[in-house]
This record gives C-alpha cells, structure tokens and sequence, in this order.
C-alpha cells in the first residue's frame, strides 16, 4: 500500500482519488478551501441555486465509468441525469433563431433546414461527419492515454480533413474553425454556431486548429446532459464515493512545497503543519503554482512546450433571480450571438482593446425546482468568455459588459428586466479566488495540430513520483476531461510508466 497525497480537491483530482483508494493505497487530499469539487461550485441565496461553473456535462460515460470501477452503486444511483432536449437554442444578429435536437444528426439537418434555408443541414450535416473522423483518429491519444513521448505526431498533423477550396488560382484546405465556417459552411449563422463552440472552450476561432471540429461532434455524438439539483451535484457524488473508499480530505490547509529526497517527490508540507511524507504527490493545480511548490522544471525542452498556464480566456457570469415561472417550451440552453463576432474575437486576443458591443453570450435556464424558491420563480446563468488578463477589477468595466450579457438575454428570456429580482456578478477574479487559477483562467481541451500549442504538459514529469491532473494537465480542461485525467494517473501510478490507457 503506497501513501499518496493529492493537492486539490477539484474533479480530476478526486476521480484518481477514489481510483487509487479502491487499488488499495492510502490516498490523503489536501484542499486549500473549504469545500471539494474546484470549479464546480454552487452559490445560494434566498432560495435561489446556482452552478457557477460548468452547467451541462457531455460524455457522461467519463463518470459512469469512474463509478463502475470503484463501487457497486452506478452513477445513476447517486444523481439523476437528464438529456436536455433541445441540446441548444440558438438566437442570430439577424432576428433569425435555430432550436438543434439532442443527439440525431437527422433532426438536426432538418432543423437547420427550415430555420436557415434548404441546403444549410446537409452542410452542417457533412462537416460534422468530416468531425467525426478527426474524432476518429484522435479520441485515444488525446483522451484515453497518456501523452505520447513523440507529441510531436500530434502537434505536427491535422486530424480533420478539411474540403479542398479554390481560392485566387490557389487551392487552399481550412486550417481554423473561421475558415471552415467561411470555406466550407458558407453561412453566416452556421459559422456562428461552429466558432461559439470554439469561443465556449475560450479558443479563438480564428487561431485555433480545425481540430476543434471534436468539439461540437462531441455533443451532438454522445449528448447534452444535465444533473437534476446542478453539476455541483455530480460534484457531490464524486466527493461521497470517495469517503466511502475510504480517501481522506484535509479542507483549509494550502500546501507549501513539494517536499524531493533522493530525486523524486517524497511528501508535502501544508501551511503551518509539518512534513506529510507520501510515496506520490497528485497535483490538482495551476501551472504557475505547481512551479512555485517544486522550485525546479517540470519538463525538459523536447516536452510540450506550450503552457497552459498563460490561457488567456476566463468567463464573466451572472447569476439572475426571476420572478414568475419560464414560459412553456423554454429553452435549457440559449446561445446568443453577436453580430459583429470579430469584434469578441479581438477582445479575447487583446484585453487592452474596448470591450466589444455584444458579445457572444450562454444563458442557462436549468428549470429544475432544487434551484428556485418556489414555482413562481426562476434561476437563470448568463456567461461570456472573456480575456482573464483585461482589468477587471475596474467597476466600470464590470458595469458596462454586465449590462451587454443582460441585453443580450433579453433576447432568449421574455420581458427579462422586468421579472429581474437581483443578480450577482462573478467577474473571473472570484474564479480565482475559488479555483487557484490565475486570473479565473479557464484551460481548454486538447487539441491535435496547431504546432503543440493545443496540448498540455504530460501527466507525468520529469520528477518522479510527481504526477499532474485536472483541466491544467492533460487531456485538458471540461468535466469529462478531468475525470479522464484521473483515470490516466491512476492507470500511471498502479501499473508503472508502461500504462497505456484502457482498453
């Protein structure tokens, strides 16, 4: 039996956790806060409920099968998953608007077709086939197994085959989801719905690798799912499994250093404690602060070069308390887009720059009476991604794009301003401030291409017994990849270096 000690208590974290427990080794947590779950939180007040992180789950399998692996009770025992249907609604610049079907690609084209003319679901319809084989031929490294030794295949090969396009004698294949939505959707609205994907996961849309075509695949493959009571249900759940395997939780105690003897991670040290000696330390941290723990390099210049660490996308949310109930019919998830989405995508890229007119925002409308005083109100979350590093700790900042993502939710929830109670602003210091992350930084999946630049560093590093996981780490940020990273270091630490994934 090995003595692990695990840095954080977010969800990659905890899924290695309760792996590691039921493999038979004491695992302790160390969590500087007081609660589990990292990003996952909720936030109440007078009777109303609130996610104010991830709001829906896709790939549900990632939990179901951390539940099969360490208990009898499956994920469905401990929280009731909902398949959201429409999977979205979206809302145009133009007036136009789009409600796409949960999971069948057939009411999607047909949906497509009546709200954006003849011909635009068989569009839309091809490239998520073309998606499907970048899916194809990325899903196991990029997912299912530790980083490649030789990355480089990954970084250096772009997975999606993109349509060759004839441009000024030239023939040209896109190479970002903007020239996709230009060369091969050629509409305005579809092009909108691909780069808000992209924009969702703080990528943009012009500099990201076609790759990213996995991720709207990704939803419409395997579904939009909701949790009935909040995500920070399945936050819940994970965090009670692992009690039951006997893991151990030490809430407020923020570790120091990373204690090295004899050339590999030997314990930590919590803050005013003393020396907590392990045989592995995980890590569920920022880079910049798993740096400071180790004083020493991670990783060697022939590693992923790209850092994680200067993401450069955070998310600004507000959380509304309505009064009356939802109309009939009323969308879960409403997207509503910008007309002019440069002006977003420049923001993204240079925080110095104005804040954009409108900005592309997610209005989340759950429904679900755990959330709400009474019938007779609604929970609603409205959130934008935003440039971690623009200034916002400036009121006026705050205001004004407070205003833009409440007029731009006007759109997609009737008579808004008159049924708002209150509302609450989450600027993405308050994510910092939970999660550790600089700046409320939010790190997005990995991608194959883009020269590594998509990548994160490797579960494992270059100090032995030192292991990396959650959304920093590979396979990169979202619920289902963090519970992949805890499997992947789970699989590392029971088996040895030769760990190749599950089969």
């Amino acid at each position: 039996m090995a003595r692990i000690a695990v840095i954080g208590a977010g969800m990659g974290a905890m899924a290695a956790a309760a792996r590691l427990a039921v493999a038979g080794h004491r695992v302790v947590v160390y969590e500087r806060t007081e609660t589990y779950g990292g990003a996952v939180r909720r936030f109440e007040r007078d009777g109303f409920g609130f996610d104010t992180g991830p709001g829906l789950l896709t790939l549900p399998a990632v939990y179901r099968d951390l539940f099969v692996k360490t208990g009898k009770a499956p994920l469905e025992d401990r929280v009731e998953l909902v398949q959201v249907d429409p999977s979205s609604r979206h809302v145009f610049a133009d007036g136009g608007e789009v409600s796409l079907p949960n999971a069948t690609r057939a009411g999607v084209v047909a949906a497509l077709d009546e709200a954006l003319g003849a011909g635009a679901g068989e569009r839309w319809g091809d490239f998520l086939v073309r998606a499907r084989e970048a899916w194809d031929r990325t899903r196991r490294p990029l997912l299912e197994e530790p980083l490649w030794p030789n990355w480089r295949v990954l970084a250096d090969k772009e997975p999606y085959p993109a349509v060759p396009h004839k441009r000024l004698l030239r023939t040209r294949r896109a190479a970002t989801p903007a020239e996709i939505g230009a060369w091969e959707l050629r509409d305005e609205r579809l092009a909108a719905l691909l780069a808000g994907h992209a924009l969702a996961h703080g990528l943009d849309p012009r500099t990201a690798p076609a790759s990213a075509a996995v991720l709207p695949y990704m939803e419409h493959a395997f579904g939009t799912w909701y949790v009935r009571g909040g995500i920070r249900e399945l936050a819940r759940a994970v965090y009670e499994r692992c009690l039951e395997r006997r893991v151990e939780f030490v809430f407020g105690a923020e570790v120091t250093r990373i204690v090295e003897k004899d050339g590999r991670a030997a314990g930590v040290e919590p803050a005013g404690g003393p020396v907590v000696e392990a045989d592995h330390v995980v890590a569920d941290v920022h880079p910049a602060r798993l740096r400071a723990l180790t004083e020493r390099p991670l990783d060697g210049e022939e590693d992923v070069r790209a850092d994680p660490g200067a993401a450069a996308a955070a998310r600004f949310t507000v959380l509304l308390a309505l009064r009356g109930a939802p109309e009939p019919g009323a969308a879960h998830r409403t997207v509503v887009h910008p007309a002019d989405p440069e002006r977003e995508w420049d923001f993204l890229a240079s925080p110095g720059g104005d804040v954009p007119p409108t900005p592309t925002v997610t209005v989340l409308r759950p429904d679900d009476p755990a959330l709400r005083p009474d019938d007779g109100h609604e929970s609603a979350v409205l959130s934008a991604v935003v440039p971690a590093r623009a200034d916002w700790d400036d009121e006026r900042t705050v205001a004004r794009y407070t205003d833009l993502l409440l007029a731009a939710a006007g759109r997609a929830i009737p008579g808004l301003r008159d049924r708002l109670l209150w509302h609450e602003v989450r600027a993405p210091g308050t994510a910092e401030e939970e999660t550790g992350a600089l700046a409320g930084a939010v790190p997005a999946p990995a991608l194959a291409a883009g020269q590594g630049r998509f990548l994160h560093p490797a579960n494992s590093t270059r100090l032995p017994g030192l292991y990396r996981v959650g959304g920093w780490a590979h396979p990169g940020g979202g619920l289902p990849h963090a519970g992949m990273s805890g499997a992947l270091v789970a699989g590392l630490i029971v088996e040895g270096p030769e760990f190749r994934g599950s089969q």
